[in-house]
């Protein structure tokens, strides 16, 4: 299985602790994410030096009203690390309103420039931004990963263009029978699975910290939605997953 997205720098674990746990559960790669230039600084040395592990890096939507949003140069020369797979997250968030929807969008653009320029796709956060999201990844040509898919209104835009969904721990909470119906659509060879950890930890494990070894019950939660064998599912989202990201 792969995690395909995962902030093992915002883990209280050390890293190598949760890489071997994961892999004890069946887990035997990691996108660990960037969401600012330190954060991202962090994730590349943790893809570094733990095997299996690799790095999407970018500038998350809240900080986009702060001095994060013009480094743009250090994140284009960090992306050209070799255990660097994509860029992100970004995206659009106005739910959490931490940052001007006008600065969330001009810097979501930007880095959608620059995935283009650097030939790598891009890692989606969309929270109640669901059209605008649609519309900023109109003229995008790179594949897109929507990351942590919560929003179902971006749904027909995906299936459309053939974007990746990737689904985390929210999946399998009682209350979210709207994301499983929207994972029940997802074509088998668009689907992923993800923690985000070390938030949104699954149904059978809520209330602890979320780490990569739990996206084995998100999987097994897909599988049900979707009447698969869990272990069918899981080895084709790992494919999967080397599709998306170009994965060894």
């Amino acid at each position: 299985m792969t995690d395909s997205h995962a902030h093992l720098d915002a883990c209280a674990d050390p890293p190598e602790h949760l890489v071997a746990r994961a892999r004890e559960a069946g887990v035997r790669r990691i996108v660990t994410v960037g969401t600012g230039i330190d954060s991202c600084r962090r994730a590349l040395a943790i893809a570094e030096s733990e095997e299996g592990v690799y790095a999407a890096l970018g500038v998350d939507p809240h900080q986009a009203s702060g001095p994060e949003a013009e480094r743009l140069d250090e994140l284009e020369e960090l992306l050209g690390h070799e255990r660097v797979v994509a860029v992100g997250e970004t995206g659009l968030d106005h739910f959490h309103h931490l940052a001007e929807p006008a600065d969330q969008r001009r810097l979501f653009e930007a880095q959608l420039e620059l995935a283009e320029r650097v030939g790598k796709p891009v890692v989606i956060h969309s929270r109640d931004a669901e059209e605008e999201t649609a519309d900023a990844l109109t003229g995008f040509g790179g594949t897109v990963v929507l990351h942590c898919f919560s929003s179902p209104g971006l749904l027909p835009a995906a299936l459309d263009r053939g974007y990746y969904v990737s689904f985390a721990g929210n999946v399998t909470y009682p209350k979210a029978a709207d994301l499983r119906e929207a994972a029940a659509q997802v074509p088998s060879d668009r689907l992923l699975a993800e923690t985000d950890s070390p938030y949104l930890a699954p149904q059978p494990v809520r209330g602890r910290t979320n780490e990569p070894a739990h996206v084995v019950h998100t999987v097994a939660a897909l599988a049900e939605v979707r009447g698969e064998h869990p272990e069918e599912l899981a080895a084709r989202l790992d494919a999967n997953a080397t599709a998306a990201f170009a994965l060894p």
